[in-house]
């Protein structure tokens, strides 16, 4: 077993090359090998929000409060709320965020395939984030 305390981890701002805006990652968990699973919580300030991006083994959001964004390649950008759970199947580009408004902070959820969770691409646009 393994504890660790609230406060552990210190609290990074997301790269400005991944995201648009004002966004905090507080890092959660970081299974060891053979695990994969990753959680983080992420903050999203008012109009910020990811790349472009997808996932080897795809992604679980919750969202934990305020109201936010998100778009699969070739959907709609949908509202996002407290409680609400969104899967990112493998390899789905996708974006989330805040909305232009309200913060929004979800908790992220992915599973590391030879080190990795994440593919990182272009920025969203404004018109992208508009809808």
């Amino acid at each position: 077993m393994e504890i660790v305390r609230s406060g552990a981890q210190p609290s990074g701002q997301g790269p400005a090359d991944w995201f648009t805006g004002t966004v905090r990652v507080d890092p959660l968990f970081n299974a060891p090998d053979p695990a994969r699973v990753v959680g983080a919580s992420v903050t999203f300030e008012p109009g910020a929000r990811t790349a472009w991006h997808t996932h080897p083994l795809g992604q679980t959001l919750i969202v934990m409060s305020g109201f936010g964004r998100a778009q699969r390649e070739g959907g709609p950008v949908e509202e996002i709320r407290p409680g609400d759970i969104i899967w990112f199947a493998p390899g789905e580009k996708h974006w989330h965020g805040a909305s232009p408004a309200t913060a929004m902070t979800h908790f992220a959820i992915q599973e590391k395939l030879n080190g990795k969770t994440v593919d990182w691409l272009e920025k969203v646009s404004d018109e992208q984030y508009q809808g």
